[in-house]
């Protein structure tokens, strides 16, 4: 089985941890993580890839091991996270590779496909939304009011988003053997929730998120033309 290295690069200034496994002459795949998570999602995924792949999945700042600054000191959009991953993939000399995303993935990696056509082999999506219809009833009752009136009562509801009910319940939902679901997983999620700063972290780019749904026809639009392969997987939540 592959080794995975765990590793650092200064990108703009700030410390970028990310993974990294198989042979750097192999095809590369990018793995981009959800919320409330970070490349530690793809713990168990990476040594599954990286026999025939060259694997990449990176912490965005403010996630995981990489540096968090405060609100105030950086711009956390996901312009922003995009940015900092494609300068991280340009640090590491990657000009070709496919893009593996889920949940806050989806946005980072679409902004990288219309930033760089030429360079996504292809992409694969996990509940990676680029939809209204995909958005349903809980963000109509949750993120939408905070997106048009910011104040403490519509941010009372988002920040309910991390508590660790919260971050329990996408883990166990919809499962079928219960006792199968490790708890390290929440846990370690439910950790980087805690630290002090990050609730500021997570309630600013829930109120930027509103920029990705405005981007939706555009990168609609990329796609048909570009025309990258895309398997595209979306689970149906249990109720």
């Amino acid at each position: 089985m592959a080794t995975t290295h765990h590793r650092y690069a200064e990108i703009a200034g700030r410390q970028t941890f990310y993974r990294e496994a198989g042979r750097r002459d192999a095809p590369t795949v990018v793995l981009l993580h959800g919320t409330p998570a970070s490349s530690h999602m793809y713990r168990n995924l990476i040594p599954a890839l990286a026999d025939r792949y060259h694997v990449i999945a990176p912490d965005y700042p403010g996630f995981g091991h990489s540096e968090r600054p405060p609100v105030g000191e950086f711009d956390y959009t996901f312009d922003s996270l995009a940015d900092h991953v494609d300068a991280l993939l340009d640090h590491l000399g990657l000009t070709r590779y496919a893009l593996y995303v889920q949940d806050y993935g989806a946005p980072v990696g679409w902004r990288l496909a219309l930033r760089h056509p030429e360079r996504i082999a292809a992409i694969v999506t996990q509940n990676g939304n680029a939809y209204t219809e995909g958005l349903g009833g809980f963000w109509a009752d949750t993120m939408e009011p905070y997106w048009k009136n910011r104040n403490p009562e519509t941010e009372k509801k988002v920040r309910g988003l991390l508590t660790l009910e919260s971050t329990r319940y996408q883990y166990s939902v919809g499962i079928k053997d219960p006792e199968a679901l490790n708890p390290d997983s929440y846990t370690f999620d439910q950790m980087t929730l805690d630290r002090p700063g990050n609730a500021e972290i997570q309630l600013a780019l829930v109120y930027d998120y509103q920029n990705n749904v405005a981007r939706y026809p555009k990168w609609h639009e990329t796609l048909r033309k570009v025309k990258p392969p895309v398997l595209a997987v979306w689970g149906i939540r249990a109720r």
